[in-house]
């Protein structure tokens, strides 16, 4: 299929897919006698696993270390310990981001209790304070 029809099926730019081929996700496509590109039928498939991917946290290069030349040669077992890495790395991320909305409403609950005559700049160091204290600083 030539690229813009793997563009309109993907709902992938034309350049995009031209920048993954380059990045070496894609396989280089074949040219035609007129030069344009085409791309095998699973390009497709392989456009998919690697936009889930990015939405999944992994990083270009985190991709390209575990998408095989072909499809049906999966290393299975460094597949289940990237995917775990990655799980563990997301929790992490859940765990920092929750401290993080703690802080955040803990500081609109004191900023709504400050006193109209109350020093802001003092306000601010011992807002700034406790965050360090429950983030443990």
């Amino acid at each position: 299929m030539k690229i813009g029809e793997l563009a309109r099926l993907s709902g992938v730019a034309a350049s995009r897919i031209r920048f993954y081929e380059a990045s070496g996700l894609l396989q280089p496509a074949q040219r035609q006698a007129n030069g344009y590109r085409e791309y095998a039928p699973e390009t497709l498939t392989r456009l998919e696993i690697i936009l889930r991917a990015q939405n999944a946290g992994f990083s270009l290069d985190e991709i390209r270390a575990i998408l095989p030349t072909r499809l049906n040669d999966w290393p299975r077992e460094k597949l289940i310990e990237v995917l775990r890495r990655k799980a563990g790395e997301i929790e992490l991320l859940e765990q920092r981001l929750a401290g993080t909305r703690r802080d955040l409403l803990a500081l609109a609950h004191d900023i709504e209790n400050l006193a109209d005559d109350e020093d802001c700049s003092g306000h601010a160091r011992h807002v700034l304070g406790q965050m360090d204290q429950r983030s443990g600083r």
